[in-house]
């Protein structure tokens, strides 16, 4: 990928280890109401899964992880529109288009499907 051009992927949580127990919590009690399809698909309940780990550190697509507060502080004065979370963005300079929305995410079942749908789109 070319310089100043990334995928930006915000995940539907705070940042923070506070915030971090209560989502894994969430997920483990309750994972049929956790509002982040994004956390499901590339992350177990304690750390990154391996195929998605596998696939990040291979590609030569730069990707940029926001939780929802850093992502609300970083592009809220820039674009008028804030996506339904989680959500995937492809910034191409001061762009920043949508890749995969919330809806999209919500029907994907595994993380080689997340990582192909990615592929065919970058």
């Amino acid at each position: 990928m070319q310089k100043n051009k990334a995928i930006i992927f915000v995940y539907n949580a705070n940042s923070g280890v506070n915030n971090s127990l209560l989502d894994t919590a969430h997920k483990f009690l309750n994972p049929k109401t956790y509002e982040c399809k994004l956390c499901e698909l590339t992350f177990g309940l304690i750390s990154e899964k391996r195929k998605w780990k596998a696939f990040r550190k291979q590609s030569d697509i730069e990707m940029v992880f926001l939780h929802k507060d850093e992502y609300r502080r970083k592009f809220k004065s820039k674009f008028e529109k804030l996506y339904d979370l989680p959500v995937i963005l492809y910034q191409d300079n001061y762009d920043l288009s949508l890749l995969m929305g919330k809806d999209e995410l919500n029907q994907i079942e595994e993380t080689e499907t997340l990582i192909e749908k990615i592929k065919s789109r970058v």
